[in-house]
């Protein structure tokens, strides 16, 4: 049995901060929490003058998940600042900064886009197994969670605390799986709803391509929201894109809204380096028959008659679904799986062709 996110959480939730008398989620000290294959490590960041009660805090912490089933190893540490460091500036309501053109990103060689026309056909499942296939692969990741209303990527690559600022200005990502990320999730809490207008987007999306210290980055992928509206335009506008991906399931109704992204990368003259078919088919795991849920070649259909490339197929599959909840994408949590495999694939096809 494999330890998960939510357990390490609910042992935490148990455990009582005598600094604040609430447990330690719901008094805000528990940052980087990753559970990775067993492994499972966090920081507990705390005020000073409660450093030496904080340490038996740690401790009982530690030999709690420790004893749960499928732990291996706890790394847990306790830190404590004599200043606060000032926020990063991202402001809510900011106005982007006017800019002639598209601009390279300091460090970043390339700009993978990840996109789809419709909702809820897996796109940043996707983008996160992809992200760690490329770092397994070799190659240095960063991930920029563009989904301003839904990032899930701090989830699903289980990242969790914020993003520190030296100086009130850069920004400070944070790492995991070989990928370091930067999303809006990071600066928001979990199930606290971002509210904002066109504007606010651009100006979010240009302090995280601008601020934030990415270091040398072999590619950048960017996981963008659905449809084709201002994040996608800003994207391509103020940002010298390589080129994107369209994700897409095989049904008619994706299919159709992924011809619509096609056509918005054909006008802001982006190339596209193909498509992707998420949940393709589905196994029984008990009987081992194939079902097509959702059909079966639409996207690669669709690639052909656009003529783009198509770059693979990704089953439906239990797995995968559960080590993006798990904050581990399966490419992280089963390597030599058949499911990490097909996403491996695509990787190295995308490294043999030269986009990476």
């Amino acid at each position: 049995m494999s330890v998960t996110r939510e357990d390490v959480l609910d042992v935490l939730k148990k455990i009582t901060n005598p600094a604040t008398g609430t447990d330690l989620v719901s008094s805000d000290i528990v940052r980087a929490l990753t559970v990775d294959a067993g492994n499972v490590r966090f920081v507990m960041e705390v005020d000073p003058a409660h450093g030496t009660a904080m340490e038996p805090v740690r401790l009982d912490a530690v030999e709690r998940i420790e004893a749960l089933p499928g732990v291996d190893q706890v790394s847990a540490l306790l830190t404590a600042h004599s200043a606060p460091k000032p926020p990063p500036d991202l402001k809510i309501g900011g106005h982007p900064t006017p800019q002639k053109g598209p601009a390279k990103v300091p460090g970043v060689n390339a700009i993978l886009a990840i996109a789809s026309g419709k909702g809820g056909v897996g796109k940043s499942t996707v983008s996160a197994n992809l992200a760690v296939a490329l770092a397994a692969e070799g190659k240095k990741v960063g991930m920029l969670d563009a989904d301003v209303y839904g990032p899930s990527q701090p989830r699903m690559l289980g990242i969790s605390g914020r993003p520190a600022s030296p100086d009130g200005k850069t920004i400070l990502p944070l790492r995991n799986h070989g990928v370091t990320l930067m999303s809006i999730g990071l600066m928001t809490k979990e199930d606290e709803a971002v509210v904002w207008r066109g504007p606010m987007l651009m100006g979010a999306l240009q302090q995280m391509l601008g601020q934030v210290q990415w270091g040398q980055l072999d590619v950048m992928i960017v996981d963008l929201p659905p449809g084709t509206g201002d994040v996608q335009m800003t994207l391509t506008q103020k940002a010298e894109v390589t080129g994107a991906i369209i994700v897409s399931t095989p049904q008619d109704v994706a299919l159709l809204d992924a011809r619509k992204a096609v056509n918005m990368f054909e006008k802001m003259n982006t190339k596209i380096f193909g498509m992707i078919e998420n949940m393709s088919t589905y196994i029984c795991p008990q009987c081992g028959h194939e079902a097509h849920i959702f059909g079966h070649g639409g996207a690669k259909a669709d690639a052909e008659r656009m003529g783009l490339p198509f770059l693979g197929e990704i089953p439906l599959d239990l797995d995968i679904r559960t080590a993006a909840d798990g904050g581990a994408p399966i490419v992280a949590a089963k390597p030599q799986s058949s499911q990490a495999q097909a996403f491996r694939t695509i990787a190295r096809g995308l490294i043999d062709d030269g986009v990476v």
